[in-house]
Formats: structure tokens, C-alpha cells, sequence
């Protein structure tokens, strides 16, 4: 299948709530391309609004950290957006065939996706869905954040796009704000990489349930256990800045261009 007359699509990579991404080639530059179409037709107008925002975000940033977004279009009923081809795997799929994780491997994951993040920030971009398989390990083992598709421009003009009731994100990397329904600010994205972290770490996020609004209750109101007390390993300098990162009041968070430097050395 050819898109726009120069992405030849190959295989899929992998599908979402919003589209499938497939590996492509880029006939007119000779190079291989990740392809994202959208699932839903066109005539789904908070869909294709939420889509077309993915591609203004992620085209706001260019970083070494940030999943490259190179061309955005539409095709017949759908719209399709071309990326930047991460030969590699997900922080997801690392987790589940090598996990839990020591600290030193964790906390290189989270400094460099922090570094992604601070760009995003920077340019008043919210990411708003960070978790495990939304960070791609590249074949040189840099970490890039990937899948901007509910991400939020600060100040610009928008909806939130969702219907009423629903909250857009993932509830086990949910911010307590967030999980209230309140506005998401660049330290919503900061407690979900603390709940990556503590993922990365204890093997499992902070807050688990039987029901996602179980979860967003412990979000909210729940104390954390420390990752010591289900591993006494993990005791150490590292604990306490993890703690912080999930701190119930978004002021007590460390920002993301903070986080690089508040790691000791691992």
C-alpha cells in the first residue's frame, strides 16, 4: 500500500486506541519510516482532532530523546503521520524479559526520558500518557519518548476532547490532578515517570486494582509503599527522589530538567 505516493507500508509495528504504526519506506528519500494511521474514519471529528494534534505536538520538538515526527497528511478518509523508525524495543518490553530492574539501568531509562520531557515542557507541551511502552530503546541504547497522541499544548486553544466522564490516559501512570479531572501540568508527566520508575525498580507501579477507578482513588488519596519495603536492595539515595516524583501536590515534584541532576551517580 503506498501513501501519499511515497510511504510504501510494510508491516505492523503495533496498534493503539487511535492507529496502527507500520514500517515504511520513504520512496522519495530512500529511507526507513514509522507510519501511523488512524483507526477511525475521518467523520470522527474528536478522533481526527486528537490525531491532528499528535502531529502539531510532536512536530513542536526535536530532540535526541523525542521520537522524530517528519510528515503529516491525510489520505482518502484517514490521516497518516510519519516518524522517525526506532530499530529497537520498548521500555515495556524490557521490563517484561529482563525485569525488575537495578537501579542503575532505571535510573538511566528515566534521566534520558526526563531530558525528552524537559524539551517538551520547554515548548509548553504536555505529553500526558508516559508509561513503559510509550519509551523506545533504540538499537544504541538511547531512550526516546514516543506517542504524543494525548499530549496538550499549554495555552493553545483546544478541547479536552473527551467525552463527559472519561479521562484520556493510562490509570496506572495517572497523576493524582489528573485522576481528579483537573488540568494537566508538565508534573503530571513528571509523576508518571515516577510511576514508571517505581515500576522499573518493585516490578509493578505504585497503585494496582481490580478496577481502573480503584486505582485512580489510591492516585489520589493513597500513601505509596517504599520500593525498600518490597525489596530492602533498593534502599538508598535513589528512594527518596523517586518518592518526591510522586508526590501528591504537583509543586512538591522535581521538574524534568531537574530530575538529571537530583540522580547521584548510579
Amino acid at each position: 500500500m503506498l501513501i501519499a505516493r511515497r510511504y510504501r507500508l510494510g508491516v505492523s509495528l503495533g496498534r493503539g486506541g487511535m492507529g496502527e504504526v507500520y514500517r515504511a519506506t520513504d520512496e522519495l528519500l530512500g529511507r526507513e519510516v514509522a507510519v501511523k494511521l488512524m483507526l477511525k474514519s475521518g467523520a470522527d471529528t474528536a478522533a481526527a482532532e486528537r490525531f491532528q494534534r499528535e502531529a502539531r505536538a510532536a512536530a513542536r520538538l526535536s530532540d535526541q530523546h523525542i521520537v522524530g515526527v517528519y510528515d503529516f497528511g491525510q489520505e482518502n478518509d484517514k490521516f497518516y503521520l510519519v516518524m522517525e523508525l526506532v530499530e529497537g524495543r520498548s521500555v515495556a518490553t524490557e521490563l517484561t524479559e529482563d525485569g525488575p530492574l537495578p537501579w542503575a539501568r532505571a535510573i538511566e531509562i528515566v534521566q534520558q526520558a526526563a531530558a525528552g520531557l524537559a524539551v517538551a515542557h520547554a515548548e509548553n507541551v504536555v505529553h500526558r500518557d508516559i508509561k513503559p511502552s510509550n519509551l523506545m530503546v533504540s538499537a544504541d541504547g538511547r531512550v526516546k519518548v514516543a506517542d504524543f497522541g494525548i499530549a496538550q499544548i499549554q495555552g493553545a486553544e483546544t478541547n479536552d476532547l473527551t467525552v463527559t466522564g472519561q479521562i484520556l490516559g493510562t490509570p496506572h501512570y495517572l497523576s493524582p490532578e489528573r485522576a481528579r479531572g483537573l488540568q494537566a501540568g508538565p508534573e503530571s508527566d513528571v509523576y508518571a515517570l515516577g510511576c514508571v520508575l517505581y515500576q522499573l525498580v518493585a516490578g509493578r507501579p505504585p497503585f494496582t486494582g481490580d478496577h481502573p477507578t480503584a486505582v485512580l482513588y489510591q492516585h489520589v488519596d493513597a500513601t505509596p509503599v517504599p520500593p525498600s519495603q518490597l525489596r530492602p536492595e533498593l534502599a538508598g539515595p535513589f528512594e527518596p527522589i523517586l518518592l518526591q516524583m510522586l508526590a501528591k501536590s504537583p509543586e512538591a515534584r522535581p521538574t524534568a530538567a531537574k530530575l538529571a541532576t537530583l540522580f547521584p551517580s548510579a
